[in-house]
């Protein structure tokens, strides 16, 4: 996956997130994914198709049917670009620790 925009943009969907969730729980059926949901199948069909648009899953033909699983590649370059926030986000805490120290220190 090279586009993370697409990969947030899929991301913002309830709906969508509640279906990678069960994903992450092991691959399934279209039909397995309309279960929870209050929509029909071809509505779960347009949710899948962005995803995997996104990168965000993976489908394959089984016979009649088309399991879905998480794409693990897609999964860990967001992780990797959430990473870079988290690191960036520490370091700001540092320095305000560092200046907040030296601020008690002078009183």
């Amino acid at each position: 996956m090279s586009n993370l925009d697409a990969a947030f943009s899929a991301l913002a969907d309830p709906t969508r997130r509640a279906i990678l969730a069960r994903l992450a729980l092991g691959e399934a059926t279209v039909m397995e994914l309309v279960e929870p949901f209050e929509m029909t199948q071809p509505a779960i069909s347009r949710h899948l198709k962005v995803l995997e648009g996104a990168g965000l899953i993976i489908r394959r033909v089984e016979g009649t049917k088309r399991p879905c699983r998480l794409a693990p590649a897609a999964v860990n370059e967001i992780d990797q670009w959430l990473a870079m926030l988290r690191q960036a986000l520490s370091a700001n805490y540092n320095r305000l620790d560092d200046v907040l120290a030296a601020m008690k220190t002078e009183e």
